[in-house]
């Protein structure tokens, strides 16, 4: 009979710092790891995903540490690595959520609010719905695939038990931030030049009949307008989300 007794523990220690980066990047990532999906399904989905990868990358991984302080650094080490891959990925969500609540200040719907799941707290109406759709959107581009290969191929760019260049990782994280800034403003930008003109004129009319109530007749035309806009934009510009949300999650690939 077949002793696997001398390298179960190899083989648990192997799984479990598996899971310690991956459970930590699960968390953080949109779709995978929101606050809505109930807890025990994505401690299931991260089991899952790895043991899968786990088969795939047991070559690469070390032995058990000599001492208890080298098996913390090294846990403390993965944790770190999993949650920076999965926020990176997930600040792209953030460009929803700016230029969702631009654009509902904008158009008049600031004052809207309801719960945002991707932010984890009250957010103007249309900024919830945009990171609704992106969301979706993820799925149905089969982008979480990419995810997912992002999490084998992050053994390849950082292999287990070689430490993290933090001055790398901050300095792809302010990058990621702005880029994510800019993106949502250029999503609303539309709406930001539509306002300008809008208010330029309401001023003009204003001066021009100052007995008119310009605020009652200006509010519903402005709300009927933002939408008018949404309806014609919002495809591209969603288009232009999972593009860039693709090339983040690419960063990540060999």
């Amino acid at each position: 009979m077949l002793d696997i007794s001398g390298h179960l523990p190899e083989e648990v220690f192997a799984f479990f710092i598996v899971f310690t980066r991956l459970g930590a990047m699960i968390m953080m990532l949109p779709g995978l790891g929101e606050s809505a999906v109930p807890a025990r399904v994505r401690l299931m989905l991260a089991l899952s995903i790895s043991l899968i990868i786990f088969t795939l990358v047991r070559s690469s991984l070390p032995s058990i540490p000599a001492s208890p302080y080298m098996l913390g650094i090294l846990i403390i080490t993965e944790v770190l690595v999993g949650s920076l891959i999965g926020l990176t990925i997930k600040i792209v969500m953030s460009a929803l959520h700016t230029a969702g609540a631009i654009i509902a200040m904008q158009t008049g719907l600031a004052a809207a609010q309801a719960f945002d799941p991707v932010q984890g707290a009250q957010s103007a109406l249309m900024a919830t719905f945009l990171t609704l759709i992106g969301t979706v959107l993820i799925f149905a581009m089969n982008l979480h695939h990419l995810m997912i290969e992002a999490m084998l191929d992050s053994y390849s760019l950082f292999p287990v038990g070689q430490g993290l260049n933090i001055d790398d990782f901050a300095a792809l994280m302010a990058r990621n931030v702005a880029s994510s800034f800019l993106l949502g403003v250029q999503i609303a930008s539309p709406f930001i030049v539509y306002a300008l003109i809008f208010n330029i004129g309401l001023g003009i009319l204003a001066r021009l009949m100052p007995q008119l109530q310009v605020f009652f007749v200006a509010m519903p035309l402005n709300i009927v307008m933002g939408l008018v806009i949404m309806a014609m934009v919002i495809s591209s510009a969603m288009i232009w989300f999972a593009d860039y949300m693709e090339k983040t999650i690419g960063s990540f690939m060999v």
